[in-house]
């Protein structure tokens, strides 16, 4: 039998994600205060509209299975982090009580001391420095885990790690409007002394005035990262890690390089200890969860596909099917 391969499957789950996301974004304002800033969204659009139309050309007139990838796999990153930025600030507007008191004290069960790790930070400004451009190069690290992963061949792995990461943010945005958090920063609001040698996040405004309903505007550029419980940045290292261990060359360098991230996460992310060790959960599970679909036996082990006629976005079917029973 005939059969689309498991890597269109997911990417057709990966598009409908996506969408799902933009018709809750676009239709909210019909329903609240909320207002789109539609310019904010131009970029994104026109990126991934170029990006899908280059891929479908290395899919259909001159197959290149893994330059398709490439191209369509960046564009469904750049499409859903286009989305996912002003789901959150819906979900912030909830406006329920902050769980800042609650996290801080489930650090102290940990023996975990946020105010302590601040002065070490700032009694040591080099290691903060060293920190710092680390905990910023998530997006960078992303962007090019696709194309390692793409042009590695690791073309069903690629999927998983964007599946994963969707799911991760989707979960992680509807717990941070169950259990908000304002994060470690204003919580303990340190002083202009004590906090000189750390750059100070600008989100808050716009997170209070999500939740107070000040700030109604929905955009794409220039949205802030307003979530503290659990910490995206915390999960998306964990994917990283998991993603690209398979890649031997890569394995180590990504592994210290996002352990690093995950130290600087306290500080340079407001975050308690708590977020972390959520973060880190949620990517386990829903990597796990993104493995099982793209393994489920719908037939993707027992059926066979082969390219259309007119060419084909998928690796040659031997290797592809070897990737899935690596899984």
């Amino acid at each position: 039998m005939i059969t689309k391969s498991p890597t269109q499957h997911l990417d057709r789950l990966i598009w409908s994600l996506i969408a799902a996301v933009a018709t809750i974004v676009f239709v909210s304002p019909l329903l609240s205060h909320f207002s789109v800033k539609w310019p904010t969204f131009a970029v994104p659009a026109l990126a991934s509209s170029v990006l899908i139309g280059v891929a479908r050309f290395y899919c259909h007139w001159r197959p290149d299975p893994r330059l398709a990838s490439a191209l369509e796999n960046t564009a469904q990153l750049i499409a859903f982090a286009a989305v996912g930025a002003p789901l959150s600030y819906l979900a912030a507007a909830s406006n329920l009580p902050l769980q800042d008191k609650l996290l801080d004290a489930a650090d102290r069960a940990f023996g975990f001391d946020w105010q302590a790790l601040l002065d070490c930070m700032n009694a040591s400004p080099l290691i903060h420095a060293v920190l710092r451009p680390i905990y910023l190069s998530l997006t960078l690290q992303m962007a090019i885990a696709v194309l390692c992963l793409a042009f590695g061949g690791l073309l069903l792995r690629l999927r998983i790690y964007l599946l994963s990461f969707i799911l991760t943010t989707l979960i992680i945005i509807a717990i941070s409007a169950l259990l908000p958090a304002a994060g470690a920063w204003p919580y303990y609001a340190p002083t202009t002394a004590n906090s000189s040698e750390v750059v100070v996040s600008s989100s808050w405004p716009v997170f209070y005035g999500l939740r107070d309903g000040s700030f109604r505007t929905l955009m794409a550029l220039g949205a802030e990262g307003i979530i503290s419980f659990p910490s995206l940045h915390a999960a998306s290292a964990m994917i990283l890690i998991i993603a690209l261990w398979p890649i031997a060359f890569l394995r180590w360098a990504i592994l210290t390089l996002n352990l690093a991230m995950l130290a600087a996460t306290p500080i340079d992310g407001s975050h308690y200890l708590s977020d972390v060790l959520a973060g880190i959960a949620l990517a386990v599970l829903c990597f796990g969860v993104a493995t099982g679909i793209a393994t489920m036996p719908s037939g993707y082990r027992t059926r066979r596909f082969r390219p259309s006629t007119r060419g084909s976005c998928e690796e040659a079917t031997p290797r592809l099917q070897a990737e899935i029973r690596r899984l």
